[in-house]
């Protein structure tokens, strides 16, 4: 059974001498790129000899000249759940978007829909959510956007995979 994986980083184009790469994130967890670790990429598998978060740097060993770094300008950098869970602990109230994508999404006990996805817009996450099928029926769109904040979230159960929300609805008819 092949693991799914997901974005977590491209690369960018070379800067300076020494193969350094702008490194572009699509994770909340930057501490995955320490030296030493091994990434899955588009083309095959990377080991970081050094990352700068704060320059938005990194090299990769056997890449240490432009020319070599060249090589991987674009390439795009890979995790799976496992591995996720492996090298980016959470704290207690923390879930994995993974987690997160798939669950049903309820007011009460109401059902709205199923989360589709997760978008990042400035600062916050906001679910793209797949309107329950009887809503739709009703005349309420197919798709409607919630942000990932307290004012709307009460809780996440991962385990039963369902989102306890208070006002969604709301956002919902107004979509």
């Amino acid at each position: 059974m092949k693991k799914e994986r997901f974005l977590i980083a491209q690369v960018g184009r070379t800067v300076g001498l020494g193969g350094d790469l702008k490194f572009h994130l699509h994770t909340d967890f930057p501490q995955q790129f320490r030296p030493g670790v091994t990434l899955q990429s588009s083309r095959g598998p990377l080991t970081v000899a050094a990352y700068n978060p704060k320059r938005g740097l990194i090299r990769f060993a056997g890449y240490e000249s432009p020319e070599a770094a060249k090589a991987l300008t674009n390439a795009k950098i890979y995790s799976d759940e496992a591995r996720t869970r492996e090298l980016c602990p959470l704290k207690e109230g923390e879930h994995y978007w993974f987690e997160i994508i798939g669950a049903e999404v309820r007011e009460g006990d109401e059902v709205l829909g199923k989360v589709r996805e997760i978008q990042r817009m400035l600062e916050v996450d906001y679910l793209l959510i797949a309107t329950d099928e009887a809503l739709r029926e009703a005349g309420l769109p197919e798709t409607f956007l919630l942000p990932y904040i307290p004012r709307y979230i009460l809780s996440f159960d991962p385990e039963m995979k369902v989102l306890q929300t208070r006002d969604a609805r709301e956002i919902l008819e107004a979509s």
